[in-house]
This record gives C-alpha cells, sequence and structure tokens, in this order.
C-alpha cells in the first residue's frame, strides 16, 4: 500500500507539473497571439503618428516661411547662365542697398548644372516697398584664361507682393565676352 500510495502521488505530482507546464505554455501562445496583435496595431498606430508628425513639421516650415518673408515684402534672387563657354563661373555676391546680402562660392559641378539650365535660388529676403539698388558682382576666369570680375546693377521699384529677381549670365558670341544682365519677373 505504502508503494501504491507514493506511486499516487508521483502520478499526482507529474500530473500537476505536467498540467501546470501545459497551462502555462498555452498561455504564453495565447498571450504570444495577443502581443503579435498588439504589436502590429502598435505598428499601425506608429506609422500613422510618424505621417502626422510629417505633415504637422510640413504645415509649420510653410508657416515660418510666410511669417519669415510675407508675400507682401519677399523677395527672391535667382541665378541662371547660358552656355558659359565664355565665363566660368567661380562666385557671386548680391548688394542690396549697399549691404552685402549674399555670397555664394560655386563648385565645379553646380556651375555644370547651370550650364545645362538650372537655376539656383540665390537669396530671399524681404524689402519694404520702394526702389532698392541691387548690384551682383560676378567673379570668374575671363575668356583669355585670366581673372575676371564684372558687376551688373539694377534698380527694382519693390511694391507689395513678391519680387522675383533673375541675374542671367549670357555669352555674347559677337563681342566673345560674358553679358550680365538683371531681370525683374513681374
Amino acid at each position: 500500500m505504502c508503494v501504491k500510495y507514493s506511486l499516487l502521488l508521483l502520478f499526482r505530482k507529474l500530473f500537476l507539473s505536467s498540467s501546470i507546464y501545459l497551462l502555462a505554455y498555452a498561455g504564453t501562445t495565447a498571450a504570444d497571439d495577443r502581443t503579435a496583435a498588439t504589436a502590429a496595431s502598435l505598428d499601425e498606430e506608429i506609422q500613422t503618428l510618424k505621417n502626422e508628425v510629417l505633415a504637422l513639421n510640413r504645415s509649420l516650415f510653410m508657416l515660418e516661411e510666410e511669417l519669415l518673408f510675407p508675400a507682401s515684402t519677399q523677395v527672391a534672387v535667382f541665378v541662371s547662365m547660358d552656355v558659359g563657354n565664355y565665363f566660368p563661373l567661380e562666385s557671386v555676391q548680391l548688394k542690396i542697398d549697399d549691404k552685402v546680402v549674399s555670397n555664394y562660392l560655386y563648385t565645379r559641378r553646380e556651375v555644370e548644372a547651370l550650364h545645362r539650365g538650372g537655376v539656383q535660388r540665390f537669396y530671399m529676403g524681404n524689402l519694404k516697398s520702394g526702389e532698392h539698388e541691387l548690384i551682383a558682382i560676378f567673379t570668374g576666369t575671363g575668356p583669355n584664361g585670366r581673372d575676371y570680375r564684372r558687376g551688373a546693377d539694377f534698380i527694382v521699384n519693390k511694391r507689395p507682393g513678391a519680387r522675383f529677381v533673375e541675374l542671367k549670365i549670357v555669352d555674347n558670341e559677337s563681342s566673345k565676352q560674358p553679358d550680365f544682365s538683371i531681370k525683374v519677373w513681374e
């Protein structure tokens, strides 16, 4: 009887331990299923939040642009270049009302992009209504391989609303020299 009792106790211990193990295993698989579903749900929520943050960031950037450069006082200056056979551009300096507002030193790749028809936003700022003098100083290598520094000036009549100004470098075939011009886009 003692042996039967011992076997019964051993059987109970074995049964209880295996039951506990099976219940724990069933609980973990159910928890794993819930965890997987929760993780997928969290991934979707995170992606939604990311998209909302990007949209908010874009809106804030546009609002910042409007606040810093309101359309009524905004002036944008662009640089463009024709073929550029007579003038490999190195740098441009822009003065507005005798104050230097922008300097830019070009790389070879940037000059090549301008040759291919690219346009660079060179300066963006605010100006009060009225007349303002723009002076652009172009530095590069001239047709004979010598250092070349030329300027172009223009009086811009700033009215309410955005103004767009183009600094343009064009090859003049008749004189074999570059021409520098400033044009206001209406």
